[in-house]
């Protein structure tokens, strides 16, 4: 326990920073408003999302040791939005001001390699892989683990730095495609769903969780998640379990992302971590009393746990830019007017200023008083928009 973790509660009125200008920084501004809270945002990109509503944005590099300076000794306690934030440079900060997570939670979640292994070492399976190095001879690799996807250990997401390798000799053809960086090779595994659980977890080791949410990505970004997941209470109480495992393993303070893969024999592996609000923990904001956002200002301040449960079933559709963008790349406007027709239907837009194809532009929560209304609710908002319907959807609108 550092000198800041024995302090007490950050008071409404204080200043918190966040590191990030992205979509998840403009929604930790907006709770932290919503609470009193005034927000400082560091982050190169002068029109970023979470700096157009923040009180104060400083526009800079993440590794400015000057401008890490300037907000460290403006805030009361400072956060981050996404994990490829140097941890080097949350290291900087801590000797300013309370940082959360902590540079070593964020430094195992930048590196798949090492969060495989920190995961094993919690006691925690995760997916059949291995790693691959300057020193790894591709051919010698157990032909079991084919066919494989092949991860760059550092800086991917979204599908971004990913290869299909469907058998061995495609292997080293597959690496040199990913200029023969560090990666992880991961067994392709058949699904019976993806899952998420995401936990907040206080500097005291109190924890909350949200109600498992059940993913469908694709291209390998997430398109659509269900709340709560279609698995029983037994399964639930698994994965929560996994969560706090890992959240305690690291000592974590913040909001914590578990991605899980269930096999069809109900097997429960880790994909990876996020050490942030997720993506799927989007319709906490509409369907729980307390979002993930909320309780990431909360555990960063110091203060208490809000209540995690679940009000309402919800499905979250992701809008990327390919909706703005048409077929001969001109821009055009989604019909939002018609998709807040839809009953239960709450639109998010991050105020991006282009669209590009796969960038996340914003999201719809559709909530129901059932599950199958929420996802009829869900069908009618995907098809407005030409969206592809999402399986996961298909099967709970028709039940």
């Amino acid at each position: 326990m550092t000198d800041h973790d024995a302090e007490g509660a950050i008071a409404p009125g204080s200043w918190l920073g966040v590191l990030g200008g992205g979509q998840l920084g403009r929604m930790f501004c907006m709770a932290a408003q919503s609470m009193g809270y005034r927000v400082c945002v560091l982050d190169p990109a002068a029109d970023g999302p979470a700096g157009a509503v923040a009180e104060r944005q400083i526009v800079a590099a993440y590794d400015d040791s000057a401008a890490l300076e300037e907000l460290g000794r403006c805030c009361a306690a400072v956060t981050t939005e996404f994990e490829n934030v140097p941890a080097r440079s949350l290291e900087l900060l801590a000797r300013y001001c309370p940082v959360r997570p902590s540079a070593a939670a964020v430094t195992v979640a930048q590196d798949r390699i090492a969060e495989k292994g920190f995961v094993r070492s919690c006691g925690v399976e995760v997916v059949p892989h291995a790693a691959l190095t300057a020193a790894t001879d591709p051919q010698s690799l157990d032909a079991a683990l084919f066919p494989a996807i092949l991860k760059t250990a550092r800086l991917g997401y979204d599908g971004k730095g990913q290869v299909d390798v469907d058998e061995r000799a495609a292997l080293g053809a597959a690496w040199a495609q990913l200029q023969s960086v560090e990666c992880v090779l991961e067994r392709r595994l058949a699904l019976r769903r993806e899952l998420s659980v995401i936990v907040a977890r206080g500097s005291d080791g109190a924890k909350a969780y949200f109600p498992v949410s059940e993913n469908e990505h694709r291209d390998g970004i997430l398109a659509c998640s269900v709340v709560p997941a279609r698995i029983d209470t037994v399964q639930t109480e698994r994965a929560c379990a996994i969560a706090a495992r890992i959240a305690d393993g690291l000592a974590y303070v913040g909001v914590l992302c578990v991605e899980l893969f269930e096999l069809a024999d109900g097997q429960l592996l880790v994909n990876e971590i996020a050490p942030r609000p997720h993506n799927s923990g989007h319709a906490t904001i509409e369907a729980c009393v307390s979002s993930q956002f909320e309780q990431q200002v909360r555990a960063l301040a110091r203060m208490p746990l809000g209540d995690s449960r679940l009000l309402t079933p919800a499905v979250m559709l992701n809008l990327l830019g390919d909706l703005w963008v048409g077929r001969d790349g001109q821009v055009c406007s989604p019909a939002f007017d018609r998709v807040l027709a839809v009953p239960g239907a709450c639109l998010h837009l991050y105020g991006k200023s282009e669209a590009r194809r796969g960038r996340k532009m914003g999201h719809v929560t559709v909530v129901g008083e059932s599950m199958g209304l929420a996802c009829q609710r869900a069908a009618s908002v995907a098809n407005i928009l030409h969206l592809e319907l999402p399986r996961s959807v298909a099967q709970a609108a028709m039940q």
